[in-house]
């Protein structure tokens, strides 16, 4: 029975990753340490962000220690890093491409909810851009399509005057 919930909860934990993978932003409730991953694919990518601990004014007394975060990169380096704190915003260029880990650390038993957005930006490099070499083939077909369709267009015209001139004649004849 045991095997079944675990093959069941692991398709339900999939689809909310796909699903979370979609949107920009969400809400992690955070008792001892939860992370959230994100796939960046180039390298120098700048991931922004921000994140809010929701009920802090609530619940937080004067001695709380805050929650801390840490980014970590695919190689498993610290990355981003802040300790006690209620919420800040964060930016750094990707040293690498791959999946990177954001975690929350509570330290206090009680539960928190934090907002959370992510946001991974690229900025095209020259590398990245078409050149007229590639555009080349492009720009020859679009030619012979335009060639193409001035033909048609063409034929199109040369039929429709032969038919009012067939139309004329028939007119001619039927006058006579």
């Amino acid at each position: 029975m045991e095997k079944r919930w675990g093959k069941k909860w692991a398709l339900i934990c999939l689809f909310l990753f796909n699903w979370a993978r979609n949107v920009s932003s969400l809400s992690v409730t955070v008792s001892d340490m939860e992370c959230v991953y994100e796939y960046v694919l180039y390298e120098g990518d700048t991931i922004s962000g921000n994140f809010v601990v929701v009920d802090h004014d609530i619940f937080w007394s004067s001695d709380h220690p805050g929650i801390d975060f840490t980014v970590t990169s695919p190689g498993g380096n610290t990355v981003h890093s802040l300790k006690g704190t209620s919420g800040d915003k964060i930016e750094f260029k990707a040293p690498r491409s791959g999946m990177y880990k954001f975690c929350f650390h509570n330290p206090y038993s009680t539960p928190e909810t934090i907002a959370f957005y992510i946001h991974v930006g690229h900025i095209p490099t020259d590398h990245d851009l078409a050149k007229d070499e590639h555009l080349n083939p492009i720009n020859v077909k679009i030619a012979e399509l335009r060639e193409a369709l001035e033909s048609v267009t063409a034929e199109q015209k040369y039929l429709k005057a032969r038919d009012t001139r067939h139309r004329h004649k028939v007119n001619e004849t039927k006058i006579q």
